[in-house]
């Protein structure tokens, strides 16, 4: 057998731990606070301290308070005891349960005596006692219309609701003695009839004070009159004599306002109606006309088409109608006879005047209708501005009230309407279909191709053209089907490329265009996205194609007047003063290349570039933006003039050239040409094609030249005289007008064009100040002196009053405080984010370990499943 051990005291077991410590803490590591010298009166902490014990002691007061809070930051579940003296140290036991008790009593029997009424209080309403009301005694018969209808009697309530024993059961003081006398009861029957009189009985008594009463007021009325004469202190009527009283006269503003009073009231007018009923009517109305025209062109007849409509109001029964005309008599009685065939025979003659001017009217507006020339007016019909139309259907139910009350006189109206006409004879007929057919149709489909727009619109008139096209809008609106929204955004590309197509004709139909703007238009508002997209589409075709010649050859022709003709209806149907414009901004940019690319070397090409000049100057004309280009095109157009070229005193900008070929299209043949020339507008046509055979028309049309370019240069100097460089940008034209192209070699109205430019550009202010130096220093801003306080004692606390030491010993006292806080929520903060990421890491520890547990299960799943395999396949 082995030793036994030795059971361990206690006190080994401290001694043991003691040691453990001590040999634990580095004697090294023991911070000791050393003082130089005690003072009285102050505590000492910490003299000696081992490292890590306040640490430590830090981080278990964080763990029992903050760490508590955070754990329980976002928690509810906490239970707070409510009853009563829980909390209260002071009460005992006893006293708390009694006290509970008696509360919890209190409370039960508040819930029952809630709704009791104590049978002891007498119950009250407006000072009458409730039970005494109740008794109902003043009750009358209900068959009584006098002041106390409504009350019944207690007799008659007894009787009727009493379940038939009351009248035996309820006896008088009288009928008591009655009965003792008689010693017998009276039947149920008796009493009833009993009843029956006495209540008539007392209705007559009643009707008796009620006339009696109605008497004596009657009488009291007759006295009364009789004294208020005499109160009033007021003649008699048969006394009174007829005096003239004199009326007095109305203040101006009475009549002012007795003025306003019968002034005209403001009606109500007719509901506006929505562009989609408009579009709709317009349409009817198209297909109306053009049903009568097919219908005359058939050769029928159109007599009923053109009869006057009569308004019948939605109230309107129809109840005068009568088909046979003699049934129609007006009856009347005069002079003790029956008068007929006299007013029917006045009635008639006053109607049919009226219908003959009805059926003028009728007529006029088909003559209106059907004529071909008067484009004006069948224009007014397609807007709907016929205000012979609009009168006639602007009638109101008001109107047919009033014609209701003359019912008579319409049915007259309708059967002078529907006598038949006379026929017609084979000639006018064939004049009438005739007519109908030269007519223009009211109704169109909308093109699908280009081809089709120019098969619609060929051999029509301008004016036919532009009514085609806005008949077709209105027949086509886009309310009207699903489709048409297409079918006009189509139509107003095919539009674009019509007016193209007829710029370039020769001699080019700028009449037609002109005429078909309008159209453009509109189409434009309707669809702005369409439109935008189609000029653009044309501008860059224009843009590239001028790029690709360019790069070939180095220079490009001016364009067309068909991209001409683009760039004017770009400036009508698009904004020119917007800062950036998807269409605009690229004309406006195509403008300039071509006045900068494109070199003159004809008076067609200088035709051209004047012309772009113009839509230039159009395209600036509201935003005021400055082109470079179009000064440098017109300053090199008036260079063309000049005779003497070999001392200049200005610079030649390309496309133009300071000598050579080209350098002299403006330069007069002959001065006498001068004389002969008047001043004319330079004609578009001449853009595409200029036939000048003789010197005369070369003189004329440069003279014509030069004049369209000095009225550019003047509208220039108006639009940019705003601007600081004024004079520094028309100096070279200055110079080229005062010193190489003097006023007395040109016409009349060039010289005063002439004398207006050198007056204009002479007389602006010069507004570009060049920058100098300042004489004088500036005079510097007032600075306050510094104040200067001088510090003889460098370190030592100067001597203040009492408020000043307690104001600095607060102060420093609010600095260590701070930064103390500061430093116990940073170390509060560490902690607690040291928590967090503890928090983060023991979940991501505990998911990897699941994860790791899930993927050894699976492993072993998926072994077992291959050692089944192979064992079923041996």
């Amino acid at each position: 057998m082995g030793k036994p051990q030795k059971k361990r005291s206690l006190a080994d077991k401290v001694r043991k731990t003691k040691t453990s410590t001590e040999i634990k803490n580095n004697p090294f590591e023991v911070k000791i606070n050393r003082k130089k010298f005690d003072i009285l009166g102050r505590k000492t902490k910490h003299d000696v301290g081992l490292p890590g014990v306040s640490r430590s002691k830090a981080i278990t007061k964080r763990k029992e308070t903050l760490l508590k809070e955070y754990k329980q930051k976002n928690k509810s579940n906490k239970l707070i005891d409510r009853r009563f003296g829980e909390y209260d140290t002071k009460m005992a036991p006893e006293d708390k349960i009694l006290q509970r008790f008696a509360m919890e009593r209190q409370r039960t029997h508040e819930k029952k005596d809630m709704y009791n009424l104590n049978e002891e209080e007498e119950l009250t309403h407006y000072g009458q006692s409730l039970a005494e009301i109740e008794k109902f005694n003043d009750a009358v018969n209900s068959d009584d219309e006098s002041e106390e209808k409504g009350l019944l009697s207690a007799e008659l309530t007894a009787s009727h609701f009493g379940g038939g024993g009351g009248l035996l059961r309820k006896k008088t003081s009288g009928d008591q003695q009655e009965e003792e006398g008689s010693q017998r009861a009276k039947s149920r029957q008796e009493l009833i009839e009993e009843l029956i009189q006495k209540s008539k009985q007392e209705k007559r008594e009643r009707q008796v004070q009620k006339e009696e009463a109605q008497e004596l007021t009657e009488k009291l009325d007759q006295e009364w009159k009789s004294i208020q004469a005499l109160m009033v202190k007021k003649t008699p009527k048969a006394e009174r004599v007829d005096t003239p009283e004199e009326k007095p006269k109305l203040e101006e503003y009475d009549m002012m306002v007795r003025e306003l009073g019968f002034e005209m009231k403001a009606q109500p007018s007719e509901k506006m109606k929505t562009p989609e009923e408009l579009a709709r009517e317009e349409r009817e109305k198209l297909q109306k006309l053009e049903a009568d025209r097919l219908r005359r062109m058939m050769g029928d007849e159109v007599g009923d088409s053109t009869q006057s409509q009569i308004h019948i109001s939605a109230d309107d029964l129809n109840d005068g109608f009568i088909l046979d005309k003699d049934d129609k008599k007006t009856l009347s009685y005069q002079d003790g006879k029956w008068n007929i065939g006299e007013e029917l025979e006045e009635d008639k003659d006053e109607e049919e005047g009226e219908s003959g001017e009805e059926e003028e009217s009728d007529a006029e507006e088909d003559g209106e209708d059907g004529e071909e020339d008067d484009q004006e007016e069948e224009e007014e019909e397609e807007e709907g501005g016929n205000s012979e139309e609009e009168e006639e259907d602007g009638h109101s139910d008001l109107d047919s009230e009033q014609e209701s009350e003359n019912e008579e006189g319409e049915q007259e109206d309708e059967e002078i309407s529907a006598q038949p006409k006379k026929s017609l004879t084979k000639e006018e007929m064939k004049a009438q279909q005739e007519a109908a057919k030269a007519e223009l149709p009211y109704t169109f489909a909308a093109p699908e191709s280009f081809s089709d727009l120019k098969d619609l619109l060929h051999g029509h008139t301008p004016d036919n053209q532009r009514l085609i096209v806005a008949r077709t809008q209105k027949c086509n609106h886009p309310s009207l089907a699903v489709g048409n929204k297409l079918k006009l955004q189509k139509l107003f590309g095919f539009l674009l490329e019509y007016v193209g197509e007829l710029a370039t004709r020769s001699p080019p139909e700028l009449t037609t265009v002109d005429k078909l703007i309008p159209e453009l238009y509109g189409l434009c508002q309707m669809f702005p996205q369409a439109a935008c997209q189609a000029m653009q589409s044309v501008l860059a075709d224009a843009g590239h194609s001028m790029e690709e010649v360019v790069e070939v050859k180095g220079h490009a022709g001016f364009p067309t007047l068909d991209m001409l003709v683009y760039l004017k209806v770009t400036a009508l149907l698009f904004p020119t003063s917007d800062f950036r414009h998807p269409v605009t901004t690229p004309a406006l940019l195509y403008i300039s290349q071509i006045l900068t690319k494109c070199p003159v070397k004809s008076l067609q090409d200088l035709t051209s570039g004047l012309v772009l000049c113009c839509l230039a100057v159009e395209y600036v004309s509201f935003s005021k933006r400055f082109l470079p280009e179009l000064i440098n095109f017109l300053s090199g157009t008036l260079h063309l003039a000049v005779q003497d070229k070999s001392s200049l005193g200005y610079t030649v900008v390309p496309p133009f050239r300071s000598s050579g070929k080209y350098s002299d299209l403006l330069v007069l043949s002959t001065s006498e040409s001068c004389k002969s020339w008047s001043k004319k507008s330079l004609p578009l046509s001449a853009t595409q094609h200029l036939e000048l055979n003789s010197d005369l028309d070369r003189d004329n049309h440069r003279l014509m030249c030069l004049s369209t370019c000095l009225d550019l240069v003047k509208r220039c100097c108006l639009l940019y005289k705003d601007l600081t460089s004024f004079k520094h940008i028309f100096q070279p034209i200055k110079t080229l007008l005062s010193k190489h192209l003097s006023a007395q070699t040109l016409p009349e109205p060039l010289q005063e064009l002439h004398s207006q430019i050198l007056e204009s550009i002479s007389g602006a202010p010069l507004t570009c100040i060049p920058l100098v130096f300042e004489k004088k220093k500036p005079i510097p801003l007032k600075l306050f002196t510094p104040k200067i306080v001088e510090v003889l004692d460098y370190g030592k606390k100067r001597g203040s009053s009492r408020e000043e030491k307690e104001r600095e010993r607060l102060k420093h006292k609010y600095k260590k405080e701070f930064k103390g806080a500061l430093r116990e929520i940073r170390k509060d903060s560490r902690f607690l984010a040291s928590e967090k990421l503890n928090e983060v890491m023991n979940r991501d520890a505990e998911r990897k370990r699941k994860v790791k547990e899930l993927f050894g299960s699976l492993a072993t799943q998926e072994g077992e499943w291959k050692a089944l395999k192979r064992k079923k396949r041996k």
